[in-house]
């Protein structure tokens, strides 16, 4: 159905949800700016402008509009934001570096801080570095923030979030004997999926925050982060529920259930009954 002729508003809804799909989250200025009363149309202009533009003799420029010179007032001028880069593999080396230095949890989240080789954390608000106990003996990884996550600093406390703690809470389990990251510490704008280069880069990051924990059993959430800690090219619904074995820079083997991840399961409900046969093995797994 079209929208009535009178509904002046549905144009402007429109554009604003698209906006917001697309990662539009705050606008530049306090102020909307009237960019129509920053130049004058033909009518306005004096009629010395208008001459010159009909091939008369050449005027001095107008004085800047009083309306552009109040707002350039009242509105400072905007803060250089930090260039950004084409990552590479110099940095994804750079961050197995980094990496390997971090002896514990504090120093890996200050190393994540303060490292610029990721384009990522130009866009975002917040690192997500994790949430829950990280003496625990489960530990769950997910692939990258989301909106909610990136104004909280925290992973999954969005809808996904909501839907993860009432399957941990189905198990026993609540993020005080629970350990929850995500492979991409950082939300890519708009939600859009990591590039290759930038997962690359990530990695050494997780799979140190892994061994730091050492966790008893750990539960990927998902394709992506599968696929990258499993180094595997399975697609999740074959790996779904079938034990493997997480191997950290320092040999250890952990073991690894591969489950679907929260947000796929608030789009297809159907499939909750094949997470919930996955947490029952984890259940087993930890109480042996």
């Amino acid at each position: 159905m079209k929208p009535e002729a009178t509904d002046t508003n549905f144009g402007l809804r429109e554009l604003l949800a698209f906006y917001a799909d697309a990662g539009v989250e705050e606008a530049l200025c306090e102020e909307p700016v009237d960019r129509f009363s920053e130049r004058p149309t033909a009518r306005e202009r004096p009629a010395e402008t208008r001459g010159n533009a009909a091939g008369g003799a050449p005027s001095s420029p107008p004085a800047p509009a009083p309306a552009l010179a109040a707002r350039s007032e009242r509105i400072p001028a905007p803060a250089i934001a930090p260039a950004a880069s084409v990552p590479d593999e110099a940095q994804a080396a750079r961050a197995r570096e980094l990496a390997r230095q971090a002896a514990t949890l504090d120093e890996l989240r200050s190393i994540l801080e303060s490292f610029d080789g990721c384009n990522l954390k130009l866009t975002a608000k917040n690192l997500v570095f994790a949430d829950g106990n990280p003496q625990a003996d489960l530990m769950l990884v997910g692939e990258a923030p989301g909106r909610d996550e990136d104004l909280q600093g925290l992973p999954f406390v969005g809808r996904s979030g909501q839907l993860l703690d009432r399957i941990l809470a189905a198990i026993g389990r609540d993020r005080t004997s629970a350990y929850i990251s995500n492979v991409i510490p950082w939300r890519p704008p708009g939600n859009r999926d990591p590039s290759p280069i930038e997962t690359e880069i990530c990695r050494p990051f997780i799979e140190r925050h892994i061994e730091l924990v050492n966790p008893k059993v750990l539960v990927t959430l998902g394709n992506p982060s599968t696929k990258l800690l499993l180094r595997t090219t399975t697609g999740i619904m074959r790996m779904r529920g079938k034990w493997a074995e997480h191997e950290t820079a320092g040999g250890v083997k952990i073991a690894t259930l591969p489950s679907l991840h929260p947000a796929y399961l608030l789009r297809n409900p159907a499939h909750k009954k094949l997470a919930w046969r996955d947490f029952l093995a984890v259940k087993a797994r930890l109480d042996a």
